[in-house]
C-alpha cells in the first residue's frame, strides 16, 4: 500500500519485472493482481518478506540471488511506527529491526 505500491505500479508501467516483497500473502497478492490489471504487465510477482525478522530477510535475499538473473533497483520502503515495545524472536526491538536492521541487512546481502 502507499508509496511502495505506487512505486511498484510505476515500475510495472515501465515494463519492469517487479517483485513485491510483502509480509502478508493476502494483501501482497491483491496488490500484484491490481498492478497487473492496471498495467498489463504479467511480470509482477510476490515474495514474502518480513524485514523485522533477520531470518526472513536472509531467506528472501537468498531466493532472489538464486532465482533472479539480475537486480537493477531495490526500493526499501517497509516501516512501522507507533507499535508498543516488543522484542522479536531474535532478541531485537521490533521497530528498530523492521525499520533499520532488516533493510540494512537486505541491501548488503543483495549487493553480493
Amino acid at each position: 500500500s502507499g508509496i511502495g505500491k505506487c512505486v511498484a505500479m510505476d515500475l510495472a508501467r515501465r515494463n519492469a519485472r517487479t517483485i513485491l516483497a510483502c509480509r502478508s500473502r493476502e494483501r501482497g497478492q491483491a496488490a500484484v493482481e491490481e498492478i497487473r490489471a492496471a498495467t498489463g504487465n504479467r511480470a509482477v510477482t510476490l515474495r514474502l518478506l518480513d524485514t523485522g525478522s533477520l531470518a526472513s530477510v536472509r531467506a528472501f535475499a537468498g531466493a532472489v540471488l538464486r532465482q533472479e538473473p539480475r537486480l537493477d533497483v531495490l526500493v526499501n520502503n517497509a516501516g512501522v511506527t507507533g507499535l508498543p515495545f516488543a522484542i522479536t524472536s531474535e532478541g531485537l526491538e521490533q521497530t528498530f529491526a523492521t525499520n533499520y536492521l532488516g533493510p540494512f541487512l537486505l541491501t548488503n546481502l543483495l549487493l553480493g
